[in-house]
């Protein structure tokens, strides 16, 4: 753990460590937590479990209080895990997501609400542009009246916590997004940025510097073509560039994204061409990529990320 300057200047926070949760390895699907601790960058694997062997998990943390787990598929799921920080307690909410859902964005405005949007439901099979709210701490469902532009999938969720959330990318059926959604806290109204994705994209990972920028990394374009690049997004402008440092390999499927906000972002796990137990760390502010030492348990593709950054 390491000691910290809140953000926007306030009392020191407690930085604990990243999740990288469920998906997919070689053999089957994961109910697995692994943990990067931070600021180490060791990884050890939780003795908490997710209720389900899920992949497409969605995944936002109240820092400093828990992290969440929504949906996921294989089998299709609607049930929310939760996991209490420090001790990585497993419980499962009363709450559900509004439908059975996978590949959906998730991010929180933390202290206050997580969010699920868009994603895939299996029952209708079709996707949807709803956007669930997790209200912390009761832990009650609501349903925001703001959508996303389209239905979508496999998009990409980050935050600038007590600002807004971001719903980046996705696709349904036959089309792809470079579209960039933003949900205003507290008011949950829905907005879309000028600044777009480099290309139209599905399958990437978010993370956010709290303050500074969200950022975009890996995934497949339309062409079915893998990512290395990292897209940023500048707050509060919400103006889009792209990072010189790319990806050790392209990346295709689904990584954790997560961060240590005010000190580097993780992108851990993936698919190119083979599956992959590595994780990329962008450090803050330079945008510097290396590789941990470390790696996941397996080689796994299509999980989901939160971090506990102490009390933000």
């Amino acid at each position: 753990m390491q000691i910290l300057a809140g953000v926007g200047g306030g009392i020191s926070r407690v930085s604990v460590a990243g999740y990288a949760v469920g998906g997919q390895d070689v053999t089957s699907r994961l109910n697995r937590l692994d943990k990067v601790a931070f600021p180490s960058d060791t990884k050890s694997t939780s003795s908490a479990t997710l209720s389900n062997l899920l992949q497409n998990v969605t995944g936002f943390a109240d820092s400093g209080v828990a992290g969440y787990s929504a949906g996921g598929d294989d089998p299709s799921v609607n049930v929310i895990d939760k996991i209490a920080f420090p001790s990585d307690t497993k419980s499962t909410l009363s709450a559900t997501t509004s439908s059975i859902i996978y590949s959906a964005a998730g991010f929180a405005n933390s202290g206050v609400a997580g969010y699920i949007a868009g994603g895939h439901n299996d029952t209708s099979g079709l996707s949807v542009n709803r956007v669930d709210k997790i209200a912390f701490p009761s832990d009650t469902k609501s349903t925001i009246s703001g959508t996303l532009t389209t239905i979508v999938r496999q998009p990409a969720g980050f935050s600038n916590t007590g600002v807004a959330g971001y719903v980046a990318g996705g696709s349904e059926t036959t089309n792809y997004f470079n579209r960039v959604d933003k949900i205003a806290f507290p008011a949950d109204t829905k907005s879309t940025i000028s600044g777009t994705l480099t290309s139209t994209s599905e399958f990437h990972c978010g993370f956010a510097d709290y303050g500074v920028a969200g950022y975009v990394a890996g995934g497949q374009d339309a062409a079915g073509t893998g990512l290395d690049r990292i897209d940023r997004i500048a707050f509060p402008s919400d103006t889009k560039s792209t990072l010189g440092a790319t990806l050790t390999s392209i990346n295709t499927s689904s990584p954790a994204g997560f961060a240590d906000t005010g000190v580097a972002g993780y992108i851990a796990g993936s698919f190119s061409t083979v599956r992959l137990d590595r994780i990329d760390k962008i450090s803050f502010p330079g945008e510097t990529k290396s590789t941990l030492v470390a790696v996941l348990t397996t080689p796994t593709r299509r999980l989901g990320g939160f971090a506990d950054c102490g009390v933000l």
